[in-house]
């Protein structure tokens, strides 16, 4: 993958309608899950990766930047493709590290497949498997 980095802010430097905010608040989880039937063109939008990057969890934090700069948000298909394991903690989280987020969407490109992709980026310490890996 090709990166590049600059100091100017990606409000700047793309089309508002181009832009995706990745947040797990997100509603839209089916925005990814039509990559597939070829409903979304993926190459023309730009993702914002790791928005916010904090020790803790702010809830809807994220969200609410989103909102403020009139984005349209998207958050990864856990929910549709994954089942709540069960846990002693009972903890099940859909935030994930930007390096995680990152090989989950890297591993789509590379598969064209949702299972697989969660699989690579999501640990089972978030709380939430594959349903062919729930019953282990």
């Amino acid at each position: 993958f090709k990166m590049d980095t600059t100091p100017e802010s990606y409000l700047d430097l793309f089309p508002l309608d181009a832009i995706v905010y990745l947040t797990p608040d997100s509603e839209n989880g089916k925005y990814f899950a039509c990559f597939r039937q070829g409903r979304t063109r993926a190459k023309d939008k730009v993702y914002v990766l790791g928005g916010l990057v904090d020790e803790s969890i702010h809830k809807q934090l994220t969200l609410r930047r989103a909102r403020e700069q009139s984005l349209q948000t998207a958050r990864l298909p856990i929910r549709e493709y994954m089942v709540k394991a069960p846990n002693a903690r009972n903890y099940h989280s859909e935030t994930l590290a930007i390096n995680q987020v990152f090989d989950v969407l890297s591993t789509y490109y590379e598969t064209r497949s949702w299972p697989a992709a969660l699989r690579a980026g999501v640990s089972s310490g978030k709380g939430y498997v594959l349903p062919d890996t729930a019953e282990r």
